[in-house]
Order: C-alpha cells, then sequence, then structure tokens
C-alpha cells in the first residue's frame, strides 16, 4: 500500500499496522513477511510480532506449505475494539477491496494450488 501525501504530511492513518497487516494477508495469503513489510511500509520484525498476534488472537491461520507459510483470515470474528466490535472481520475487508474481495477459499481451488505447487517443483 503505498503512502498517500496527506498520510506522508501527518503521520497517521485510519487503520491501524494490524489491519493493513490482515488486510494485505486477505488479499495476498501466500505473501512473503518481507513483501508485508514492504507494503505496509513497517519493518519485516513489527510484521511477524503483528502476525504472532494476529494468530494468537484467532485472526489467522498458519499452514506450511513447504518453506512458505500460507495464511488463512478468519473473517468471522468480530473486530476487537468495542467501538466496532459489532462489525465482522469480513466486513472490514469488504470495505477496502469490494464486496466479493474476500471469501474463504474453496476446496477446488486449494487442490488446484497445490497442485500447481507440486509441478513447479518438480519441474
Amino acid at each position: 500500500m503505498a503512502k498517500r501525501r496527506s498520510e506522508l504530511e501527518t503521520g497517521w492513518t485510519f487503520l491501524t499496522n494490524h489491519a493493513h497487516v490482515l488486510l494485505c494477508i486477505a488479499r495476498e495469503p501466500d505473501l512473503r513477511m518481507r513483501d508485508l513489510s514492504e507494503q505496509v511500509g513497517i519493518t519485516e520484525r513489527a510484521v511477524q510480532r503483528i502476525v504472532a498476534e494476529l494468530e494468537e488472537g484467532g485472526y489467522l491461520k498458519r499452514t506450511r506449505d513447504g518453506r512458505r507459510n500460507h495464511y488463512q483470515v478468519r473473517g468471522e470474528l468480530p473486530l476487537r475494539h468495542p467501538v466496532e466490535a459489532h462489525r465482522r472481520v469480513s466486513a472490514l475487508i469488504a470495505m477496502v477491496y469490494g464486496g466479493d474481495a474476500f471469501a474463504p477459499p474453496s476446496r477446488t481451488a486449494e487442490k488446484a494450488t497445490s497442485t500447481r505447487r507440486r509441478s513447479r517443483s518438480a519441474a
């Protein structure tokens, strides 16, 4: 997410780094920590801490695929702050990326991705 001029001038945004990391992962579940840090504009170490906190809170589920991680966002969970706790994570993702931007992966999509990975590694 590129920083806009107003953010650079004021130094604050409406969403936290936790939200930014979660949103990036929702859009691209196989992102590396390095790529996340570049997109969010924070250090790789900060991304690791945020991802660990999101996992501990149950908002992310991590699965290993060889040397890579795949993350699944738990969109059915409520947002954490009392002001927005009446809304779900999926509502935040839909607000930022659009109504159909967040959908839990289907079994067919998972199998296709797994097949592609296996065929790449065999080549």
